[in-house]
């Protein structure tokens, strides 16, 4: 298994921006998809964003497709997630996961298929 760190969440206003960072080690990174997902408050964790171990393929949640953008800096063991014209429903904590097996150009959008998982952080959106 491979070890997540999330960073870079925080409290912003509607309309503004967030960059989420997750960081990754013990493993060879590269080889990994990746996932975000969120949950606030009294609900269920939520498909958020996948990228395949190639980085070739993205995959987004209705919810957030043209606001978010998942992108992996495979040199730096690190995946991003630049969060865009934030609203106050995605207030929620936001998680990474890493998935080791599969093809390369395979992306993920259920919690189960993940094997790794960081810890969290918190995004909070006010009005």
């Amino acid at each position: 298994q491979v070890q997540l760190v999330e960073s870079g969440g925080g409290l912003v206003q509607a309309g503004g921006s967030l960059r989420l960072s997750c960081a990754a080690s013990g493993r060879t990174f590269s080889n990994y998809a990746m996932g975000w997902f969120r949950q606030a408050p009294g609900k269920e964790r939520e498909f958020v964003a996948a990228i395949s171990a190639s980085g070739g393929r993205s995959y987004y949640a209705d919810s957030v497709k043209g606001r978010f953008t998942f992108s992996r800096g495979n040199a730096k063991n690190t995946v991003y997630l630049q969060m865009n014209s934030l609203k106050p429903e995605d207030t929620a904590v936001y998680f990474c996961a890493a998935r080791g097996t599969g093809p390369a150009n395979a992306f993920y959008i259920r919690t189960n298929s993940y094997e790794s998982w960081g810890q969290g952080t918190q995004v909070t959106v006010s009005s």
